[in-house]
């Protein structure tokens, strides 16, 4: 009896440990909302990462262009061992040797160096200071094309869960109303035919739900890939692909919003206003400058014997002639004479972009409506038709016309619902409040 009882024993042991150590092995499963989502994709996505980088490169700049205007000082320390040729230097006396030494010098000295006035340097560093503006800019830009892009992948793996849930339910609808056609030919009521169609409708919409599910696995992995998840990890989506409606806003109103709002279009001012700046800096270069330097230190010719002298000077600074001046100024016009014409351009952009998310989103909840009310005549066709075939009014031929019109009517509800949750992103990208639209236009709490 012990003998079985130990076995027993040691056989559950053994399969709590193969359990225990499958769980282990297991990925952890990846809850996601649509927000968290957004939020992983725009900490991992390498766009975002380099436009980060690029604003630090901005700053980088402005730091170095400041240091003009700053005090530059160094120190020196040369120990010469020498011989002078005093000839040379137009020094001649009778009885001297021409050439005198060898001798050694020792000078310890702080050199100063400091901006007064310079124009072409304070032009420059304001120039800086728009690349910054617009290296901002471009970052917020694109961390929205990076909200739009996840909040669609999100939205597509949405639609594709809703997809496989429809196709479920249409197997099980099927596997209903093949049940049904059995009974009726064992009741005499219909005949093999009828039994066939109703087994060739199960096995389509078996297919379908195959394919449904490799569908939605396949939206699982790009939006991994979009957000930074590791693929092999299982993804649980928590939001629902439903109906949340949103009131339009004027597009007047919408237009002026966006253009004081849209990164991109900001760019494109702060671009040209550093243009500006670098005119003004290439045209200063024939202004005079005014630099003060000096130094001060001990020298000699031995250790012990150091005196300190020391200097003061004001230099005035005056370019004559620089032929490079003329193409710096040419290229800088033909790069302003550029952005002033996408600034233009992109107004125009701006407006377009409103007025096709707004179209779009107008569309989209006149297409939910119409969706929704045939869904409900599809439902309410397919139970007419499975009644009038179970008391033997009529083969299935209906029945099975009726599950097509519901599949439709679910591809069509499916359908309206992701293009106007796509059309509400795009308004939001268009609109160019990244902080506040897409939470506002999602109905994200």
């Amino acid at each position: 009896m012990m003998r079985h009882v130990s076995a027993y024993l040691a056989v559950l042991v053994a399969l709590l440990t193969m359990a225990l150590t499958a769980f282990a092995d297991a990925p952890p499963a990846c809850t996601l909302s649509l927000d968290q989502a957004i939020t992983r994709g725009l900490q991992a996505n390498v766009n975002v990462q380099i436009a980060e980088t690029r604003i630090s490169e901005a700053d980088a700049v402005r730091e170095r262009r400041l240091s003009a205007y700053l005090p530059h000082v160094h120190i020196e320390t040369p120990v010469a061992y020498q011989t002078r040729n005093l000839k040379a230097q137009g020094i001649s006396f009778p009885n001297v040797p021409a050439v005198v030494g060898p001798f050694t010098t020792y000078d310890f000295r702080v050199y100063g160096d400091q901006t007064i006035f310079d124009l072409q340097s304070y032009h420059s560093l304001k120039a800086s200071g728009h690349d910054q503006s617009a290296r901002k800019n471009d970052y917020e830009d694109v961390q929205s094309l990076i909200i739009r892009q996840v909040a669609v992948n999100y939205i597509a793996a949405e639609y594709a869960a809703a997809r496989v849930e429809t196709a479920e339910s249409q197997v099980r609808t099927s596997e209903t109303l093949e049940k049904l056609a059995r009974h009726q030919k064992e009741a005499g009521v219909a005949d093999g035919l009828d039994v066939l169609r109703a087994q060739v409708q199960l096995a389509n919409d078996r297919q379908n739900l195959l394919v449904a599910k490799n569908s939605y696995q396949q939206t699982l992995l790009v939006l991994a890939r979009s957000i930074g998840v590791d693929m092999a990890d299982p993804i649980t989506l928590t939001d629902k692909l439903e109906f949340k409606k949103l009131e339009s806003p004027q597009i007047d109103e919408a237009v002026r919003a966006a253009i004081k709002s849209r990164p991109d279009y900001q760019s494109l001012f702060s671009q040209r206003q550093s243009l500006e700046e670098q005119l003004k800096s290439s045209r200063a270069r024939y202004y005079p400058k005014i630099l003060l330097s000096g130094n001060y230190g001990p020298s000699g010719q031995q250790l012990s014997g150091l005196e300190s002298t020391g200097v003061i000077q004001a230099n005035l600074v005056l370019t004559l002639f620089d032929a490079d001046r003329k193409g710096e100024r040419l290229a800088l016009e033909s790069q302003l004479k550029r952005v002033e014409e996408q600034i233009a351009d992109q107004r125009r952009g701006i407006e377009q972009d409103i007025r096709e998310a707004l179209l779009n989103l107008q569309s989209a909840d006149e297409q939910v409506e119409v969706a929704k009310s045939g869904l409900e005549l599809a439902e309410k066709e397919l139970q007419f038709a499975s009644d009038r075939f179970k008391y033997g009014v009529v083969n299935n031929i209906e029945v099975v016309k009726a599950q097509d019109s519901l599949s439709r009517a679910f591809d069509n509800k499916l359908n309206a619902l992701a293009q106007h949750a796509d059309a509400k992103i795009a308004l939001a990208r268009a609109l160019g409040n990244r902080d506040t639209s897409y939470r506002l236009f999602l109905g994200i709490q």
